[in-house]
Formats: C-alpha cells, structure tokens, sequence
C-alpha cells in the first residue's frame, strides 16, 4: 500500500514527501485480527523508512464486522509530493499517436521466478478473482530498493520532460494500466481523442501457464507504464540505465483498434469505445445486476 501510493504519486512528476493512513480493521479482541494490525503497521513503517516518507498521522477504525465475520484488513495511505515545476506535471493518458509505449520495471535482474510462485501470486491478483473466482494466493513479492530505484527514474525522466504520460502498474496489471490510459485519453482533449494502443508482448517462460494471462494481467509491483515521442526514446533508456531500471518498448500509441499479442499470437483485440463503455459501467451493471438477484 505505501509502495503503490508513493509510486502513483512519482507518476505524476511529485517527489514522494509524507504519507498518513487509514487502518480499518475488524475486531482487535480476536487474535488473528489483531495479528493483522500489528504485521500490518510493522509493513507500514519497514516500506516509509526504505522510501525516506515518515507517517504524519492517520486514525484506526476497529471493530468492522457483521455478522461476526471481520472485514479484510485494509491499511489505506495518502502519500504527499512536492512538484517543483507544475509545468512539467505529468498524466496517466496517453497524448500522441506514434509515441512509444515503454514499461519501466525498477526489479534487478534475478534468476527466473519458478512457475509455482509465479502461479501463486497470480492467485492473489484481481484477473483470478473477478475470472476465476480464486481468492487465494499470496500478494507480489515487494522489493523496496526496487520501488525506491523506479520512483527515482520517474522524476528524473519527469524534470527532463521526457515523458508524454506516466501510469503506476497495481490492480489488474499491464493490461489494465495501458487501457486506463487510453481511456483517460478520451478525456484529454480533442487532439488525444480516439487514440489506442498496440502492444506486443513477448516471453521465454514458456512453461509457465497460463502464460499470456501472467504477462497482460500479473500485478507484480515497482513497474509503470510511461509514452514518450520516439525522438526522446533513446535518452529515455539511457537514463533509465543509469538509475538500474528496465526500459523495454512494448508498443505505440496508435488510432487503431486496442490489441495485444503475445509472442506473435493475438490475445485481444476491440475497439477503445467498446471497452471503455465495459469498464465505465461496471457499478452501474454490478448494482442492476444484484437488484435482478433479489426475489
């Protein structure tokens, strides 16, 4: 939670300063609950000491239960940043067709995950959940110099104004993170209107499987999805290099249809206002949809 907060925060060109929090948990007269808070709150202060953000303050909401049964534990933070120069704010939507769209991953380079740890995070992701109905699995390994190190990159690219948008990869994945970002283009002007995206994944692991899924809809952490014009691309990765971060071109911004491959292969393909009419209705169907259950 600290990590995706100060990340959502670099994204945006702010240095990542202080942080509070919100602690809501269910009741802390049962041991387990209150095992949740304290591990909770040890993870909180390991993440803000690792990212230099101390705690200004927060609040702690107890007791959350019905029925007996307690709520997941939800620690939720607010991180503050400071941006120098407001002109060089930076947006999740992307801005121009033909810029290129890079995933920047701050994780050094190790030895493969094996397929059973891969698997076992994926069971914790939002694609396992909503696809499958698995609520299970661990969360993504976190590496705290890896979220210092992607965090650093993004306001150095951010001062040089080398980046065209800037988004955090959390819940969903890649592939959700490149579809807000189209999404928020509709938005953005006329001149960003019907912009979409085409991106080509590739991968070596081919024993892991469900390998496609893994790689569009993972959500391991310390990773953003960035669009620069191509003519800055290559000082792009040059600083990127410097700060021991990934830069991988995975595709362009485009006024085609949305579409993904992976190694070669289509995965998905529909049109930009298909999709984004799924997702901006989605309440709306869930609330209609429970209404239509009840006798």
């Amino acid at each position: 939670a600290v990590a995706e907060a100060a990340r959502n925060v670099a994204c945006s060109g702010a240095k990542p300063m202080a942080a509070t929090n919100c602690l809501n948990f269910g009741n802390p007269e049962k041991p387990e609950v209150m095992w949740q808070f304290s591990e909770a709150i040890d993870g909180i202060a390991e993440a803000c000491r690792a990212l230099k953000i101390p705690i200004t303050g927060g609040n702690v909401s107890f007791y959350n239960d019905t029925l007996g049964q307690s709520i997941d534990p939800t620690p939720i933070l607010g991180v503050l940043g400071l941006m120098e120069d407001a002109s060089r704010a930076l947006a999740m939507a992307f801005r121009a067709e033909g810029d290129a769209i890079v995933l920047l991953d701050g994780c050094s380079p190790t030895a493969p995950a094996t397929t059973g740890a891969q698997l076992d995070e994926f069971s914790s992701s939002e694609y396992a959940r909503t696809v499958a109905g698995i609520v299970g699995g661990k969360p993504p390994a976190i590496d705290l110099a890896a979220e210092s190190r992607l965090i650093e990159v993004l306001l150095a690219l951010a001062a040089q104004g080398l980046l065209a948008s800037a988004h955090d990869l959390s819940d969903g994945g890649l592939a959700v993170a490149i579809a807000e970002s189209v999404f928020a283009s509709a938005a953005a002007g006329a001149s960003a209107a019907g912009l979409s995206a085409d991106i080509a994944l590739r991968s070596e692991a081919a024993h892991v499987s469900p390998q496609a899924e893994l790689a569009l809809f993972a959500e391991q952490g310390a990773r953003a999805i960035v669009s620069a014009p191509q003519a800055k691309l290559a000082l792009l990765q040059q600083v990127a290099a410097q700060w021991g971060v990934a830069a991988q071109v995975i595709g362009k911004v485009t006024r085609g249809p949305f579409q993904f491959s992976f190694n070669g292969a289509s995965v998905l393909s529909d049109s930009p206002a298909s999709l984004r009419a799924i997702w901006a209705g989605a309440i709306e169907r869930a609330v209609l949809g429970r209404a239509a259950e009840k006798p």
